[in-house]
């Protein structure tokens, strides 16, 4: 069924966190492809990178901190609206601060369902129904529906990471430089602390995988890295692109409910993925063809709508997950 636009520009808006954005890019990808859309990607700074490159993408405007709130957010918005009102908007956002852009906007307007009261229908009450609902589509299907009236395939919407030459050959260096091929990337952070084994697990994990002589390399932002002193771990000193360029030559990527999961599936890099708090309702699964996802039991899962709130378990899915575990994981991705 065609889309309401064609062969035009539109503004589409996503301003956070790192996993959403990612996931708005097989998407925009999806819309290029099937209309010949192009668009200019309202984000934060920090976001920016994952667009780059991207064929559907012709511009990214980008607001700061210091825009967004208050009076600031409605004149940056009303600014916007004077530049680009002209064109579609397609929000991917929708919150209070979009509602004013929206509010702003001259041209049409798309939003999508973002669900909000049917996930917190279902945290409330655990309802089978609602159940099936949230899970009969993931975020990018939710995302298409924006501008489709049936949501295409999750396999035609997965994240899409577009590298440079530039960037896999400063990959291929780095990896030379450290003496990997091909290793098993592991990702043990995640911005709520709940959706991630701890530490103590993690070291076991990499021992465990050094002990047989698999190769690691750690990737991520922290500031208490899981190997500190190791040429190996290269938590914080790796920007987006050049994780996801590394991410590309490795093996498999290990870690929780992340932003790098999705990165991983964007670049084609299989993942095994550990939820705990959070599960498969919310639409965050990863989606590549071989990404695998273990889901720690817990009778109170999902336990938060980002797995940031405290458990009364004291966070026992995860304390559960065993070295075995994680391990078995990643052989399966090996087989």
């Amino acid at each position: 069924m065609p889309l309401p636009f064609s062969n035009q520009e539109c503004l589409t808006v996503r301003l956070s966190a790192l996993g959403d954005a990612i996931l708005t890019t097989g998407v925009l990808a999806h819309w290029h492809d099937v209309a010949g859309l192009t668009f200019r990607v309202l984000t934060r700074p920090a976001l920016a990178p994952i667009f780059e490159n991207h064929p559907a993408v012709s511009g990214v405007v980008t607001v700061g901190e210091n825009d967004m709130h208050g009076a600031a957010w409605a004149r940056f918005c009303l600014r916007l609206a004077r530049h680009y009102g002209s064109l579609p908007l397609v929000d991917l956002h929708v919150n209070l601060r979009t509602l004013v852009l929206r509010a702003l906007w001259s041209g049409p307007v798309r939003t999508y369902a973002k669900l909000s009261l049917t996930r917190r229908l279902f945290l409330a009450t655990r309802h089978p129904a609602l159940a099936t609902s949230l899970r009969r589509f993931n975020v990018p299907q939710r995302y298409s529906l924006a501008l489709e009236k049936a949501a295409p395939d999750a396999a035609e919407l997965r994240p899409r990471i577009f590298l440079t030459a530039d960037e896999t050959a400063e990959a291929e260096r780095t990896l030379a430089r450290l003496g990997l091929d091909r290793p098993v990337a592991i990702h043990p952070y995640a911005t709520h602390p709940a959706k991630t084994p701890s530490a103590e697990v993690w070291r076991e994990v990499i021992k465990a995988l050094d002990d047989r002589g698999d190769q690691i390399l750690v990737l991520g932002r922290n500031p208490q890295p899981i190997l500190p002193g190791s040429p190996r771990d290269l938590t914080g000193a790796t920007d987006l692109r050049a994780t996801a360029a590394l991410l590309a030559r490795c093996r498999c990527l290990v870690t929780g409910d992340s932003g790098p999961m999705h990165l991983a599936t964007g670049v084609g890099t299989p993942v095994a993925a550990i939820f705990g708090p959070t599960t498969g309702e919310w639409g965050f699964h990863p989606s590549g063809p071989r990404d695998i996802v273990h889901q720690s039991p817990c009778s109170l899962a999902p336990c938060s709508l980002h797995g940031q709130d405290a458990c009364t378990l004291g966070n026992a899915c995860m304390r559960n997950i065993s070295v075995a575990t994680i391990l078995g994981l990643i052989d399966r991705l090996a087989s």
